[in-house]
This record gives structure tokens, sequence and C-alpha cells, in this order.
């Protein structure tokens, strides 16, 4: 949605860096800390490390693919693509996604392709489902009580699919999408600026304008019963790769994968492990493991690549204005008025 936030507020943005653009936001947010251990830093940077000493992260990212979180059934077992065979993919998933293709019967429409942001290609390693872990690329079953509060979901789905907001999607409710924890692609604003100080990673994420606040000095998680929308986060350097392990998730049964897995479910035992590894100088390679022992079978894990892209990033105006979540409830209402006629 970069392209059409742009056009509708009418503004420009001057090439600023990464890091800069960042720093002004936090700053004006009043990070009193960030903003003093951000001074006096250089705001670009192309070097493999940080003057500390720590892998060079920083700068803005697109996670857009086109590859799907889970390996379509009719793949098989084939995990990884051929550079033809992945370049035929793309062609087909660019047609398949289109959104100014004509409508089917039934369809309501929704934005022009121009607000899409899926990317031309699937990710570099060529697989062929953002999955890896378990090896058939697709997300585990769910334990039976799991399965039992989704059953009872769709039994009321079914029977008030809109009879309140919270009847409704956590997306459609402009609360959280998948783009934060774990950070999986979304249809659009698949973007993320990366700040770095001795003791913190900053990740500012384009989708739903969240900001994420990793402490790196080994302070212990808050208590469990503080619960955030985006967790409990604390990083640590294995290496050249940063390991972020984030608990305390908030949980709600209308799940927070986003428009990817809307029918994911996660709960209070929710702890996902993501690693961020500096490939080349374009690339972040990002892996996130999500473990939720009474919610799935067995932990899964997805790999996705992370490109180097030009920034701003928009502020994404979901709840201002939410026609969509009005027309859902009134359309609704429209049709019980019609049946009892």
């Amino acid at each position: 949605m970069r392209i059409g936030e742009s056009v509708r507020r009418g503004v420009f943005f001057p090439p600023v860096s990464s890091a800069a653009r960042a720093f002004a936001s936090l700053c004006s947010a009043g990070s009193i800390v960030l903003c003093l251990g951000l001074s006096g830093r250089a705001q670009t940077r192309e070097t493999a490390q940080l003057p500390w000493g720590h892998p060079d992260l920083e700068g803005t990212w697109t996670n857009a693919t086109l590859t799907p979180l889970q390996r379509p059934p009719e793949l098989g077992s084939k995990s990884v693509f051929t550079p033809e065979e992945a370049a035929a993919w793309a062609r087909q998933r660019i047609e398949q996604t289109n959104a100014d293709r004509p409508s089917r019967p039934g369809e309501v429409g929704a934005y022009n392709d121009a607000f899409f942001e899926r990317g031309l290609s699937g990710v570099k390693s060529r697989r062929t489902s953002l999955v890896i872990d378990p090896p058939d690329g697709r997300i585990p079953a769910l334990t039976a009580g799991a399965q039992r509060k989704v059953d009872a979901r769709q039994t009321h789905e079914a029977a008030s699919p809109a009879d309140t907001p919270e009847d409704r999607w956590l997306t459609e409710r402009c609360i959280l999408f998948g783009a934060t924890v774990p950070m999986l692609p979304e249809p659009y604003n698949n973007n993320y600026t990366i700040v770095q100080t001795p003791d913190y990673v900053i990740i500012r994420v384009e989708m739903n304008h969240d900001t994420r606040v990793i402490p790196l000095d080994g302070r212990p998680h808050v208590a469990a019963s503080m619960q955030q929308w985006i967790g409990d986060s604390r990083g640590r350097w294995d290496g050249s790769t940063l390991v972020v392990e984030t608990r305390n998730l908030k949980f709600n049964d209308k799940s927070r994968f986003g428009v990817g897995y809307l029918n994911g479910l996660s709960d209070e035992n929710l702890r996902v492990v993501e690693r961020f590894t500096r490939t080349d100088a374009n690339t972040i390679t990002y892996q996130a493991t999500i473990d939720d022992r009474t919610v799935f079978t067995q932990p899964w894990t997805v790999e996705l690549s992370m490109d180097r892209t030009q920034g701003p990033l928009y502020e994404v105006a979901c709840h201002e204005g939410n026609y969509g979540m009005f027309n859902i409830l009134s359309g609704h209402r429209a049709e019980e008025r019609a049946s009892k006629r």
C-alpha cells in the first residue's frame, strides 16, 4: 500500500537514510535513552560490522515474496524449484494474484493491484514454501484441544459471522497483522527499518506502524502476566546471527498470523525464536520457529529473504475510517432484515 498511501496523502519524502528516519521517529516519540544511544552516529553504513563489533543489520528491508506460507499440495515432496521452475511459478503467481483481473461471480472486489506488494519473485532459496520445517512444508497438525477450539470458532462464525467487531479477524479490526512476531509477509506493507545501538536492536514495522525495541543486555523477560500484542522480546548474538526470543504474546482466537494463515490459533504458551543473519550486502536471511505445544503437535519454522529496499516507511492508517469493518457489520444487518421479510 506504500504507493497508494503516498498518492493519497499527496506528500513527498526526501531520500534520507533509514537510520536517520528511525532516529527522528523514535526521538519525536520521546525515546530518550535510545536517542542518546543513537546520537553522534554515522547515519549510513555499508560495512559488515558496526563500530562496537556487532554485525550490521541496519537499513530498510522488504520481505515481500510470491512464495506461499505453506507448500501447495499439488507440489507433493518438491521442496526446491529449479531456476526455470521458479520463474514459471512466479509468472503464474503474478497472474493468479492480480487484483485487476475481472471479478468472479459473488466477489465484491478490493484494492486495485497498485496497492499490493507481493514482490515479483519467490524467496532466494527457491523453496516452494516459507515453512521449511516440517520437511513437507506444511504447518503441523493441531493438538486435540486446539482443534476443538477451532471447531467451536467455526461453529460460532457460521451462526454469528459479524454480530460485533469481536467476531472478525484481528487484521480486519486493525489490531494485529502477521508482520510483527513472527515477521510473516502480508499482501502489502512488507517493509522494515532496522536500527542498532550497542544495547538495543530496533525494528520499525511498516504494517500497522509497530516498533519493536529489543534489549541485548541479558535482562530477564517480564512477568508472564504482562502480555502484549507484540510480546516481550530479548535478543542476543550467536556469532553473526541475531537471535531474538519473544514470549508473553497476547493471544486471541481470531489468529495472530495474518492473512496468510487466518485459520491459525495461538494461546498463552506461544514462544517465537527468530534468527536474523546478514548473508550478503543486500540480503538478511530470516528464520522464525513457532513453538506452542498446547496448539501445535510440534514446532514449525519459516525461512524467508529480507531484501534491501528504499525507504521511507509510511504510516499505515488502518483504523482511521475503517470502512471495511463498518460495511461488514452493516451488510450483515441488512441480510438479517432481508431474511425476516
